[in-house]
Parts: structure tokens; C-alpha cells; sequence
């Protein structure tokens, strides 16, 4: 990773990181916002592959285990978005991927990073909700991050695009 690439990268998670915990809270449906970091790394991986997608991930997951009002173990998320990159990175086509399979990669990853910080919160006791609750909370998060692909992942993926575009799209 270049430094030009690595502070663009960081530059666009804490973008998304400010907007996840400063105005989506208002905007929240059952307590649950949309996870606009996961959507930067996924983003970052249909472009720049698995390799990039989980170092952003985890970097990303890491300033999200701290930011305010962070109330969980720390690393449960930086551990569910290093998966999520090594997901999407995988599920990363040689050609220009169409609409249809970067909405299915969002709904995919969107299901497994949640799916993974509320198994871990169970498993290390962190969190009091019920499997029940989990599952809607899994579900809301899906139903957010898709709605919220046709507007962010143009963006995300463009300005990875930008970085180097003679590398996008080839393995």
C-alpha cells in the first residue's frame, strides 16, 4: 500500500466513521444505524481485493471498537470487518462487477460483520440482548447498508479507482 493510497483510505473511513456515530444516530431504526465503514471496505475490496480489504478492515474496525459511544469489548468489530474485506475481496470478480452483485456482496458482508460482532458479543458475555433481538438487529443492519449501497459504494469505489486505475479489476 503506497502512502498516497493508505492516507486516502484512512481519510475515508474516519469520513464515514464521523458520519456513523455524529448523524446516523438520529436517523436510527431500533437503535440500529447503518455500518458506513463496512460499506468503505467492502467497497475498497471489490476494487483493490481481499489483501487491501482486510487491513482497511481492520484498521477501520479498530477506530470503530473506540469511537464514542463504543460500549463493547474492544476488537469485536475490527475482527468482524477483517472478515467482511476477506468476504468481499473473494467475492470480487475479474471484470467490472454489475449492480446486482455489489448489492448481493453488501447484503453478504453486511450479514456476516454483523452476524460475527453479535456472536462474539455473546460469546464474551458483552452484550445483555437475547439471540431473538440479535437476529432482528441483524436483519435492520442488512435492510440499512443495502439502502444505503446505490449511494456510497459509487463514491468508495471511484476514489479507489482514482488511486490506480491500471490495477483495478485485475489480480
Amino acid at each position: 500500500m503506497n502512502t498516497v493510497r493508505g492516507l486516502v483510505a484512512f481519510g475515508a473511513v474516519t469520513l464515514a466513521l464521523i458520519l456513523q456515530v455524529t448523524l446516523f444516530p438520529h436517523l436510527a431504526w431500533a437503535g440500529v444505524v447503518p455500518n458506513l465503514c463496512l460499506l468503505v471496505v467492502v467497497g475498497s475490496a471489490l476494487v483493490r481485493g481481499t489483501q487491501f480489504a482486510m487491513l482497511l478492515g481492520f484498521g477501520a474496525g479498530v477506530l470503530l471498537d473506540l469511537a464514542p459511544p463504543a460500549d463493547h469489548i474492544a476488537g469485536r468489530w475490527a475482527l468482524a470487518l477483517v472478515l467482511v474485506g476477506y468476504v468481499a475481496g473473494r467475492m470480487r470478480p475479474d471484470v467490472r462487477p454489475t449492480a446486482s452483485t455489489v448489492v448481493a456482496t453488501v447484503a453478504a458482508c453486511s450479514f456476516v460483520g454483523t452476524s460475527v460482532f453479535a456472536i462474539s458479543g455473546l460469546v464474551l458475555r458483552d452484550t445483555s440482548a437475547g439471540v431473538g433481538e440479535l437476529l432482528g438487529v441483524i436483519g435492520i443492519a442488512v435492510v440499512w447498508d443495502v439502502l444505503l449501497t446505490p449511494l456510497v459504494l459509487p463514491l468508495v469505489t471511484a476514489l479507489f479507482h482514482r488511486l490506480e486505475p491500471d490495477r483495478a479489476y485485475a489480480r
